[in-house]
């Protein structure tokens, strides 16, 4: 089972954590953002649309939904990241049945 503090929401830092492992500046999000919105986005003054995370997931050369994974388990120990994507496998499983 998912401890509750791995089920938070943590799109900031799992943007930057995207980013560096790209090895991407945030002006490299300029043809689809500025790099103060992308600044703004890592400090978690403003949220993402979700046609904006699909942008910036194309520029990091991830699928988006890595980004949106990224950033409910950038603080998980990995047994629970195994966890968190079967369960999300699962749920899609279900549901397309």
């Amino acid at each position: 089972m998912l401890q509750k503090s791995h089920t938070q929401n943590n799109f900031p830092k799992a943007l930057k954590r995207a980013r560096t492992a790209q090895g991407l500046s945030q002006e490299s999000f300029g043809l689809v953002s500025s790099r103060t919105y992308v600044s703004s986005l890592e400090r978690g003054l403003k949220a993402p649309t979700l046609n904006k995370a699909d942008e910036l997931a194309q520029v990091l050369g991830i699928h988006p939904l890595t980004l949106l994974a990224l950033s409910y388990a950038v603080d998980c120990p990995r047994p629970d990241v195994a966890l968190l994507m079967q369960k999300v496998t699962d749920e899609l499983y279900k549901m397309l049945d």
